[in-house]
């Protein structure tokens, strides 16, 4: 391959990176506006705390990364499952809330979209888990985004 060619994939790269953190951005901001309105959006996840049920061993699943800063939204945007299967997206595990705090979550096309708003400086990550309804145990699919706050 000639470096022209690796530089036009890389610059492709950049262009869908940069795409992608301005439509989650957007949907974010659109999310917000829509719970300030008055619409309902879904629910919070059901988190990992005592009073519902643990999930056990996450099998492998992606991982992404995001570094922000304190009065930033992340958005994470979770594949959502057919509403015939019963399989829900739900947080697997707890995650430091002086660091981020769930803001808001909605359906938006084929995708489960949580929003978080960044509280605070450290590390945390979010670990979601798909699961059949909010009882079950057994996850069949994970996700983890990795949040550094600096």
């Amino acid at each position: 391959m000639t470096s022209t060619t690796r530089r036009d994939r890389a610059i492709a790269r950049s262009l869908i990176a940069v795409g992608v953190a301005s439509f989650v951005t957007g949907l974010a901001l659109a999310i917000i506006a829509a719970a300030q309105a008055g619409s309902t959006p879904v629910g919070p996840l059901p988190a990992a705390q005592a009073g519902s049920t643990p999930v056990g061993p996450l099998p492998a699943g992606p991982v992404s990364a995001t570094t922000t800063a304190p009065n930033q939204l992340v958005a994470v945007a979770l594949p959502r499952a057919p509403r015939q299967s019963g399989l829900v997206w739900r947080l697997a595990r707890r995650y430091d809330s002086h660091i981020v705090r769930q803001i808001s979550e909605a359906n938006v096309g084929g995708n489960v979209v949580v929003v978080f708003k960044v509280v605070g400086r450290g590390k945390t990550s979010l670990v979601f888990a798909l699961t059949r309804g909010d009882a079950s145990p057994k996850a069949v699919k994970s996700a983890t985004h990795k949040i550094r706050s600096v």
